[in-house]
């Protein structure tokens, strides 16, 4: 369903094609995965580049209370397959305790719930990224967080390495002023409606300071401690031998 949003329309912020990073046997190519923040929030202009450019599936991994707000945008009038995996069922998953603080730390262990958790859906994820003819992107609001931890598990399955799962995830830091704009008339609402306020929530933690790769070496270390393999969660889940061959065949076609 496409729902008629009336907040701001714009580029995305944190966009960027995985192609270039190092895994088993080479480079990722470009055009098998996009990441990125919010897609219901583009222009028409920006949603009909995306499909010129070899976009076939969107994978949306906001909560359906987000969803609610501002619906597909414009790439719900696209040619595209529009896949809703929601990482977590509402946004107060995100929160812990009357008084949360968000911290690198602290998201490092959500990343960590949500793999292990969320496990099925992460593997619906990989599938639809697998057998999809065209490019396919992922977003949640800010495509930072659940992004983050889909981006990390794709890398993984390819054999990438811990470093380089890093420095990708570490190049959202510098767009999170843009993503904050861009996002804050759909999280501060949500926000507010769960009892948080958003600038009170940022002003104490430590989300938009330096420092943030510690969110994602804590997801990868912890994984490798608790199942030396660290795909062991995706595998209990049902990711399939099949579905990995296929994901490194298309990460590697010319």
């Amino acid at each position: 369903m496409t729902i008629t949003t009336e907040h701001p329309l714009s580029a995305p912020a944190n966009l960027r094609d995985l192609g270039g990073i190092a895994i088993a046997g080479g480079l990722l190519r470009q055009g098998l995965a996009i990441r990125t923040d919010d897609l219901s929030l583009v222009t028409g202009e920006v949603a009909e580049e995306l499909v010129a450019n070899g976009l076939t599936a969107i994978i949306d991994l906001r909560s359906i209370e987000e969803v609610q707000v501002t619906g597909r945008g414009p790439l719900g009038g696209q040619a595209v397959s529009y896949h809703h995996i929601p990482l977590m069922g509402k946004m107060s998953e995100s929160l812990s305790g009357d008084s949360p603080t968000l911290t690198h730390e602290s998201m490092g262990q959500m990343y960590l719930n949500l793999v292990e958790r969320a496990s099925s859906q992460l593997v619906t994820a990989l599938n639809v990224i697998a057998y999809s003819p065209g490019t396919t992107a992922f977003h949640c609001t800010a495509g930072r967080d659940r992004t983050g931890v889909l981006a990390a598990s794709l890398l993984l399955v390819l054999g990438a390495s811990d470093a380089d799962i890093v420095a990708d995830y570490s190049l959202t830091g510098p767009n999170m002023p843009g993503v904050g704009q861009r996002t804050r008339s759909v999280l501060g609402p949500l926000m507010r409606k769960l009892g948080f306020d958003l600038d009170k929530l940022s002003a104490e933690g430590n989300l938009h300071k330096e420092g943030m790769e510690v969110s994602m070496q804590f997801l990868l270390e912890q994984l490798r401690t608790k199942y030396t393999d660290p795909l062991t969660p995706l595998r209990i889940a049902g990711l399939s031998e099949d579905t990995i061959a296929q994901l490194r065949r298309r990460a590697a076609e010319a």
